[in-house]
């Protein structure tokens, strides 16, 4: 089948093409990434992970895809006291991502898959997903990238981790000049005590750690290749399989 960009067509190529085609929709961020990540991150590699990867789904899918425009802000809320951060609220970016799937229905689109770059999206990813399967009558499926990442070849990695050696080794692979800076070895940072079952939220861990998990020292483009070539196909693997069950 094909793959369609959506912001390099026409209307009239979308209204035959979207009845029948599954939307993809890359959801990232603009956030402090430590001292030596670009902030355009998670932005970045959820539209590389969504546009490789549908290019490949692409060549077997059981339908057409269309790639949407990335969505560069999400809610990162917990970065504004680092600067550098552009967020919206959750409740804004839900209505944001209801608004986007509305106007997908609206434009006769009928299955879109929300693919998340971005942890402070996950939540309202899910609920923005249900809410539109509801009120506009259709069928949308949300994946972050990084659940196809395995462990890269590499162990005991935070993933995705926050500009860690996770991320900072796929932005070297990706794009070696949205590496701003040298990342700073360091003592493993300290974490919250574990709590099972329980997830938790608070600006003293942010604070803590300087805004960055675990050794982005470590990282390499070596690594960072291997992950995404796992997340491509993965992620791939994924898309096509959408294509025949939703």
């Amino acid at each position: 089948m094909t793959l369609l960009r959506w912001a390099d067509v026409s209307r009239e190529t979308l209204n035959e093409a979207l009845p029948e085609a599954l939307v993809v929709l890359p959801v990232g961020a603009t956030e402090q990434h430590g001292r030596h990540l670009a902030t355009g991150t998670d932005a970045l590699l959820a539209a590389t992970a969504a546009e490789r990867a549908a290019a490949v789904a692409a060549e077997r899918a059981a339908r057409s895809l269309v790639l949407a425009p990335t969505l560069w802000f999400g809610a990162s809320d917990h970065h504004l006291p680092f600067g550098g951060t552009l967020s919206l609220t959750p409740e804004t970016l839900l209505a944001v991502l209801v608004d986007l799937l509305r106007s997908v229905a609206e434009s006769g689109g009928r299955r879109v898959v929300l693919v998340n770059g971005h942890g402070g999206n996950v939540g309202v990813c899910h609920a923005a997903a249900a809410a539109a399967s509801t009120r506009h009558r259709l069928a949308v499926a949300h994946v972050d990238y990084w659940r196809f990442a395995g462990n890269g070849g590499a162990d005991g990695v935070n993933v995705p981790g926050h500009a860690g050696e996770f991320e900072t080794s796929l932005v070297a692979a990706v794009r070696p000049e949205a590496a701003t800076g040298p990342a700073e070895p360091r003592e493993t940072p300290p974490h919250a005590k574990a709590t099972t079952g329980a997830t938790v939220h608070a600006a003293e861990l942010w604070s803590a750690i300087d805004g960055y998990t675990d050794h982005p020292e470590r990282a390499s483009a070596e690594h960072g290749g291997a992950w995404l070539d796992t997340v491509v196909a993965g992620l791939a693997d994924c898309l096509a399989g959408l294509t025949e069950t939703l």
